[in-house]
């Protein structure tokens, strides 16, 4: 036995990932990380009782690449005897649809695919082949969104499947890096197939992955993955600490003040547990906003806000409806062109069909374009309220209006006669000078544009 596949099983052993004589759904891609995790269990499914069936999901978004993937997997599962349950998607299209970024759609459809073919075969247990490197990456990628320690110890090498909470993930391969996995795919002659778009600057995993770490261990740490492995070890254990000392906190009866003489990481923990439970995305000035003072009301958007008491609980409040008011003025995009006045200013307005048009902003004519199905038949026009959140294009989440304001220097003075356009979804759209909504920018898919003009900018 080979000493990757000796380190693999004892992995498995040490950390019990696999019950003898149980059924494995093994994901494979047809990348070397998934075909030597392929290879690595079929070769100790004897020895311990293993049955595997494989499991692929063709994106279908690269074309006849995409399709060779697909068939080698299912021509190495014959040739292991193995059973092949494979389902493809439009993965574009659902992204487009959804209004989600091309990998969350692409993670999401996996992920369902995977539940329903472990469902079909009654199967409790999904491997995957994540590894040493994919964690390095995540660490950053985390980082870069400002997530707290429960986010920077990356993945678990068992968790619960997004999709359905009985359904585990394992990953036996997480303590190996990726130039071990391919050393053994060359020696095990394991066939593979290359992602080309694992090189695209587009992706910024792949910019981490080909740019920011080459840099780091050339000119600043040579032993980076190794540091950082460590260090999500490190946080990720203090971390799970702070969570079960919230858990304990919350199971005692209350006490009224106790709350405030915790460790400042748990009383973070015990809100944002109650804020997740409640159904409300957290993020640090949230939380921060809610840990310092005792009943004060924070709005969340215009229809909720949010407190706590004493004890630490999260309160909700709804905010009451508002009518249409001086503050705002609902606009229905009836005919092809049409003007509007609101807060002093004039805009214009046309739709037009639009052949998978790019672009969005014509600087020369102040006129800026938008995918006019996502918008729908009527708009609001009104000003800037505490709580508003948008997402300009180019960004992968929506951020608070008011932190915009400020990182465009707009003066505190000016933000609230701004005007800004809802969807009729309720999204922001556009943001007098601001970027465009990213969930409504013109694609290839655009068939009526919306043109957007405002002659006198204000300012």
């Amino acid at each position: 036995m080979s000493g990757f596949l000796q380190r693999v099983e004892n992995e498995i052993g040490e950390r019990r990932l696999f019950l003898r004589g149980q059924k494995i759904l093994v994901a494979v891609s047809g990348g070397a990380d998934s075909m030597v995790l392929l290879q690595v269990l079929d070769s100790l499914a004897a020895k311990n009782g293993w049955k595997t069936v494989v499991a692929h999901f063709n994106h279908r978004l690269r074309g006849r690449a995409s399709d060779e993937d697909e068939k080698l997997v299912r021509v190495t599962a014959k040739k292991m005897r193995l059973k092949f349950i494979g389902e493809s998607a439009d993965v574009k299209a659902f992204a487009t649809r959804s209004k989600l970024s091309m990998e969350m759609a692409a993670r999401k459809l996996r992920h369902e695919f995977l539940a329903r073919a472990a469902a079909k075969e009654k199967i409790k247990t999904i491997a995957l082949a994540h590894h040493a490197d994919d964690q390095v990456e995540l660490f950053f990628l985390r980082l870069f969104r400002g997530a707290g320690g429960e986010g920077l110890m990356g993945m678990r090498w068992c968790s619960s499947s997004p999709v359905d909470k009985n359904l585990m993930l394992v990953r036996p391969l997480l303590a190996c890096s990726k130039a071990e996995i391919l050393k053994f795919a060359r020696e095990a002659t394991i066939p593979f197939r290359d992602d080309v778009t694992n090189f695209s600057t587009d992706i910024l995993r792949n910019r981490v992955r080909n740019e920011l770490l080459p840099l780091l261990r050339e000119k600043y740490q040579p032993q980076i993955s190794k540091l950082v492995l460590r260090t999500m070890e490190l946080t990720g254990a203090e971390a799970e600490l702070a969570g079960m000392m919230a858990k304990v906190f919350k199971s005692e009866p209350p006490h009224v003040g106790c709350y405030d003489e915790l460790h400042v990481a748990v009383q973070r923990r015990v809100l944002q547990d109650g804020l997740l439970a409640a159904g409300v995305a957290t993020d640090f000035e949230l939380i921060e906003q809610l840990r310092a003072s005792t009943g004060k009301l924070i709005s969340v958007n215009s229809s909720l806000s949010v407190s706590r008491n004493a004890d630490g609980k999260v309160l909700l409040r709804m905010n009451p409806e508002k009518k249409f008011s001086a503050d705002e003025l609902p606009v229905e995009l009836k005919g092809r062109a049409g003007r509007v006045e609101f807060g002093g200013r004039k805009f214009f307005w046309s739709v037009k069909k639009s052949a998978g048009v790019r672009g969005t902003l014509s600087q020369r004519s102040g006129t800026e374009s938008f995918d006019a199905d996502k918008i729908g038949g009527e708009i609001v026009l009104r000003h800037w309220r505490a709580g508003d959140r948008f997402q300009p294009i180019g960004m992968k989440s929506a951020v608070k209006l008011q932190d915009l304001f400020v990182n465009a220097k707009i003066p505190r003075a000016e933000r609230r006669n701004l005007i800004l356009a809802v969807a009729e979804g309720g999204e922001i759209f556009w943001v007098e000078r601001l970027r465009i909504g990213e969930n409504f920018k013109l694609t290839a898919e655009t068939r009526r544009k919306l043109d957007w003009s405002q002659p006198k900018f204000a300012g």
